[in-house]
């Protein structure tokens, strides 16, 4: 995400760069939100501040929306819907390994930890979802889109997964449109 990073920061955005624990790495649920919302704790002071986020990446950046830590939230190729994606298997189980459970066996944690169960947010939400995305489905965007209703937009492009987080790809102009959306 560095090029992704940079690239907004010569788009006039000011940007941060946050890096979190991953499963196997100290990371799970909650210590990888933890993360996240400590970066967020630690930010400059600006006059507004978005979460934009790519993947597991963007389903963090939902959940600060959810909170209210961020003034918006911009969520590319983001898992929206953590129990469908353990339902799914996504990512060969990646859902399951971030919370260390199944959702019967920790039913609070996977509330908390789950954008799809705190719609609408409190802040102005963007999606961007390829729709030959073979990593997340479309349909957990529509699905989240659907439930928040107007605190939120998505833009479906004919592309896939990584493509929104290409500053050089077709896409970029809509993250770019996203950002303004929210701000």
């Amino acid at each position: 995400m560095d090029g992704f990073a940079a690239a907004l920061t010569e788009a006039g955005w000011a940007s941060w760069n946050v890096e979190y624990r991953r499963v196997g790495a100290g990371g799970g649920w909650p210590q990888t939100f933890d993360d996240v919302a400590a970066a967020r704790a630690a930010a400059p002071t600006a006059e507004r501040v978005v979460a934009i986020g790519h993947s597991a990446g963007g389903h963090l950046a939902l959940l600060l929306a959810a909170r209210g830590l961020v003034d918006g939230a911009v969520a590319l190729g983001a898992v929206c819907d953590l129990h469908a994606a353990a339902r799914e298997r996504l990512g060969d189980g990646a859902a399951l390994a971030f919370m260390g459970s199944t959702p019967e066996e920790a039913p609070g944690d996977w509330e908390s930890a789950d954008p799809r169960r705190h719609v609408p947010p409190p802040v102005p939400v963007a999606l961007v979802h390829g729709v030959d995305d073979d990593t997340v489905p479309i349909a957990h965007a529509r699905g989240y889109h659907a439930a928040a209703g107007d605190r939120s937009t998505l833009t479906e492009l004919a592309c896939g997964h990584f493509e929104p987080i290409d500053p050089r790809s077709e896409a970029w102009p809509h993250v770019l449109a996203a950002l303004e959306a929210v701000t």
